[in-house]
């Protein structure tokens, strides 16, 4: 494993970030039966894998959104990688609420956040894309420039491009599902025929024909 994409996707399979399991698939809260699951908020508890990841995120925001001014992480699994990575880079950090809260203030973006501010998003796991266009869309409402949004692990789902791409933004991740099945393979997380269910899977979710692969 010599690529950045291939490094973090052998450590999201080690500590269990990303798990497979084709022959006994996970149940989605919508009923979709999954043969991938995926928590990111494992990487927390392995400060060298914490580390490369964060490292991992910060150079993506140096390398694609230099004129970038904030980050700003979607909840809950993007605030804390958000943060992190706002430290290494030395940026204010905040983040947007699943919803407005309903006392206080009713804040539905925690932090500073000013017009004209221009910010990135921070996401842990892109599958539809739903949850960064939500944030985005507060972000921009509330009178910031989003500039994108880095993220660390995409199903490269085709929905997701298209979500992603209709709300106008572009993100870049340290790894993906091609990468990682890849990795998965070599060092028999899951065999071949594992990894054209999880392809196929990721091709239309909702379709159960991955399982007759």
């Amino acid at each position: 494993m010599n690529s950045q994409r291939e490094i973090i996707a052998g450590h999201l399979l080690r500590i269990g970030a990303v798990f497979l399991r084709p022959e006994d698939p996970f149940t989605w809260a919508s009923g979709i039966r999954s043969p991938i699951y995926c928590d990111n908020r494992l990487i927390l508890s392995y400060p060298i894998i914490r580390n490369d990841v964060e490292e991992g995120l910060a150079e993506l925001v140096r390398q694609y959104f230099p004129q970038g001014e904030g980050l700003f992480g979607t909840a809950t699994a993007g605030i804390a990688h958000a943060a992190l990575t706002a430290r290494i880079l030395g940026w204010p950090m905040g983040y947007v609420r699943g919803s407005a809260k309903d006392h206080g203030r009713t804040n539905r973006i925690e932090g500073k956040c000013e017009p004209g501010q221009k910010v990135v998003v921070i996401e842990d796991l892109i599958s539809t894309g739903k949850s960064c266009v939500e944030s985005a869309d507060a972000l921009r409402a509330a009178g910031c420039r989003v500039l994108g949004v880095a993220s660390i692990f995409t199903y490269n789902m085709k929905t997701g491009k298209e979500t992603l791409k209709a709300a106008g933004l572009e993100n870049y991740s340290l790894t993906d599902l091609e990468a990682l099945l890849e990795v998965a393979v070599e060092y028999g997380y899951v065999d071949e025929r594992g990894a054209k269910q999880v392809l196929r899977f990721a091709e239309d979710p909702g379709d159960p024909g991955w399982q007759e692969l």
